[in-house]
């Protein structure tokens, strides 16, 4: 009695289509991102390559960019993860042509480019305006801790990375004697590995240190211009002021424990409902198709100063991606309510609807009653009662509905739950790159469902490929 299997050729040539158009179907997410792309301008990236055609032949920006679009799309956003999937993956070789990008060439195209990578989200917004996606009539506000490149156990006092950057100098100048001593004039070789690196983590504790003395000497500043708006009013009412006189900041409770991060020394230690982290508060602006329309990264703990930037670079993304369109109506949580923030608020910006506490909980206005507003209320209880009201809850429970998947999309859905390149310039860089990524997979997905009563085509995104 025999077996009936297949069997295994694995010495058959052509095992794949001769043709990369065969290898994937039609409506494969590579496909969309190729289209994409070639849509794309990448005058940004060019600018740093040389025209002459001398040096080295460098892989293609539009591959290149084609290719790191693709893999965060994926959630792949490792160099090395990357490099393997370009040998193993049909996708990431089409996108590839069969070229095979190395990790170190993936890594330096990421950082070599920063600032050209942020004009992804800009180009996903045209993309999506072509689509009609960029409606604005409406959008939520809110942010999301992620977490940076470092470990919160490399947090470091003042005087300890004081310290530290002093036995750097100490240790430096030591070898350079022994090195004179041994080498004299000539050249000597390459450093042992014990020594390799030292140069980068001077460079960090020195970033550190730098900016604890600046936050000391702004904490100063603030200082003695209080003391001096208090003598002024002591003065003026020709008494002393009541209660005890500010302390210097050197001399308040924990300030000799204030800590910087000596890995990446812009991060901060967040606090998030599962704990703390070392990260980034990356902000975002959504409309109600759930295209990003505004992103920045912060490195303040909470988002109560983030109001009125994120409307000023939701306006500047809008008008960078060529949409005239303006919000109209936004909606953001309690963490934007304030006297400052609503007081702040003028007639360019849109129709604000601000959260001044958990409206799940409390469904009863500020002030305790209904009817009308006494007419010394604060800016606060009138918010409150905006959003109070029957058709400001009706309104405002949109809210979650338009930001809150975003994040869940981006960080269950793609696991992206930090960044992978140090630095707020390099957080602020990879945030716009994911968040067009983010777009760009909303378009696909348009695209799908369009093409769902009629075949589909890579006509049907949208996007005239």
């Amino acid at each position: 009695m025999a077996y009936n299997f297949v069997a295994p050729e694995r010495d058959q040539l052509y095992l794949l289509p001769p043709s990369l158009a065969d290898w994937l179907p039609e409506d494969h997410l590579a496909w969309f991102v190729l289209d994409c792309v070639d849509q794309m301008d990448l005058s940004a990236f060019y600018a740093d390559y040389r025209e002459d055609g001398w040096g080295g032949a460098a892989h293609h920006p539009k591959t290149m960019v084609a290719l790191l679009v693709y893999a965060y799309c994926l959630g792949v956003r490792s160099s090395r993860q990357i490099e393997r999937a370009c040998h193993v993956d049909i996708a990431f070789r089409v996108i590839c042509a069969g070229l095979f990008p190395d990790h170190t060439t993936i890594a330096r195209f990421r950082a070599r480019h920063e600032d050209a990578l942020k004009s992804i989200f800009t180009a996903s917004l045209r993309l999506c305006a072509k689509a009609g996606m960029t409606t604005v009539g409406l959008v939520a506000l809110d942010g999301t801790k992620m977490a940076a490149d470092a470990s919160m156990s490399a947090n470091r006092t003042k005087e300890t990375i004081d310290q530290e950057v002093d036995k750097m100098f100490a240790d430096a100048k030591a070898t350079d004697e022994a090195e004179d001593a041994e080498l004299g004039d000539a050249r000597g070789d390459e450093p042992p590995a014990t020594l390799r690196g030292r140069a980068d983590r001077r460079r960090r504790f020195k970033a550190a240190k730098e900016l604890l003395d600046k936050e000391l000497a702004e904490e100063r500043k603030a200082h003695e211009a209080h003391l001096a708006e208090r003598q002024a009013e002591e003065e003026r009412r020709g008494k002393k002021l009541r209660g005890r006189k500010p302390k210097a900041p050197q001399d308040k409770a924990g300030a000799k424990e204030k800590k910087v991060n000596t890995t990446d020394p812009e991060s901060k230690v967040m606090s998030t409902a599962k704990g703390f982290i070392q990260g980034y508060n990356a902000q975002a602006v959504a409309n109600e198709a759930q295209v990003v329309v505004g992103a920045e990264v912060t490195d303040e703990q909470n988002d109560m100063g983030q109001l009125h930037p994120m409307i000023e670079a939701t306006t500047t993304s809008l008008a960078d991606a060529g949409i005239e369109e303006r919000p109209e109506k936004l909606l953001a949580d309690a963490g934007y309510c304030s006297e400052e923030n609503l007081a702040a608020i003028d007639e360019d910006d849109p129709d604000t609807y601000v959260a001044t506490r958990n409206m799940k909980k409390n469904q009863t206005p500020r002030t305790g009653r209904r009817g009308r507003l006494r007419k010394d209320a604060t800016l606060v209880e009138k918010m409150d009662r905006k959003v109070s009201n029957k058709a400001g809850r009706a309104l405002y429970r949109k809210r979650q509905h338009l930001i809150e998947p975003v994040f869940g999309q981006i960080k269950d859905g793609r696991h992206i739950r930090g960044f992978m390149r140090r630095g707020k310039a390099a957080a602020n860089s990879e945030w716009k790159l994911i968040c067009g990524t983010h777009n760009l997979l909303k378009l696909y997905r348009r695209a799908l469902g369009d093409a769902a009563a009629a075949p589909y085509s890579r006509m049907a995104t949208g996007i005239a490929c």
